[in-house]
């Protein structure tokens, strides 16, 4: 029986040292595997912020000359300053520019 006893002990040493060796090879084998992924891995593609249209430009000061323009020869033909068709060809000039 001592004979049996000894072998069963020293076959659980050799089957738990080939286990450790194995488990440590598999996790250099692995670790080797993960730094070739990652150094041929594609870098992550963010998206990019969207755009945005920009603000529309402040009414410019030319515009406001040209409606007051506008209104002061309404009136002068409203008045009875200006004819019809002088009132036709001084808003063309100025709407013209």
């Amino acid at each position: 029986m001592p004979g049996l006893l000894r072998g069963v002990a020293r076959t659980a040493v050799v089957a738990g040292t080939a286990t450790a060796v194995s488990n440590r090879v598999s996790r250099r084998q692995a670790g080797r595997w993960a730094a070739q992924e990652q150094q041929y891995a594609p870098e992550p593609q963010y998206a990019q912020e969207p755009q945005h249209a920009a603000p529309p430009p402040p009414p410019d000061d030319d515009m406001d000359n040209r409606l007051a323009q506008l209104k002061d020869l309404a009136a002068l033909k409203e008045s009875g300053v200006l004819s019809e068709l002088e009132f036709e060809q001084q808003k063309a000039r100025i709407l013209n520019g």
